[in-house]
């Protein structure tokens, strides 16, 4: 790092390899999210169910938020600073959450649903090729393909559970 009275200069060598942090910072906020969707399959029907598919929304919608943040996170060390697909890329992932997260709160499961699936789809397709852009880090482009989809199953499954039983 060079930092002088105009600035600070950075060099960064990033790895293609997903770092050990990613796996768990990556794979363990997906568990949840699983772990929600299938005890709401496996509740179906009995009190718990609706408070166990609100908490599995809730706790996705942040997760979804807090990867819009990501975005905006790295777009501060881009170089030549943002690029409009990152700031795009956060606005689209911030809003998908946050209307899944009103939804939810609304009693609207199957739209709050919905959302976060478009949302989770979105980040699966968009972080690998931003990945080969320089504006995520380069280990998300192999990443995103397998720890996505964990989240879009369990939201899959939890689609089901809300049509078959909506609250």
């Amino acid at each position: 790092m060079l930092d002088d009275a105009t600035g600070r200069t950075l060099s960064v060598h990033e790895t293609r390899r997903i770092p050990w942090l990613d796996i768990v910072f990556g794979f363990g906020p997906m568990v949840p999210i699983a772990v929600g969707a299938a005890a709401a399959w496996w509740l179906q029907g009995q009190p718990l169910d609706y408070l166990v598919a609100l908490f599995t929304l809730l706790y996705a919608a942040s997760i979804l938020l807090f990867l819009a943040g990501v975005h905006r996170g790295v777009s501060f060390r881009t170089e030549g600073g943002p690029s409009l697909s990152q700031i795009v890329t956060m606005l689209v992932l911030y809003g998908l959450g946050l209307a899944a997260l009103l939804c939810a709160v609304m009693g609207k499961a199957v739209v709050a649903v919905a959302l976060l699936i478009l949302g989770y789809a979105a980040v699966m397709v968009i972080d690998p090729i931003a990945a080969r852009a320089g504006e995520v880090p380069l280990a998300h482009a192999r990443l995103r393909p397998i720890q996505m989809p964990i989240a879009l199953v369990s939201l899959a499954v939890l689609l089901w559970v809300k049509l078959v039983a909506p609250y």
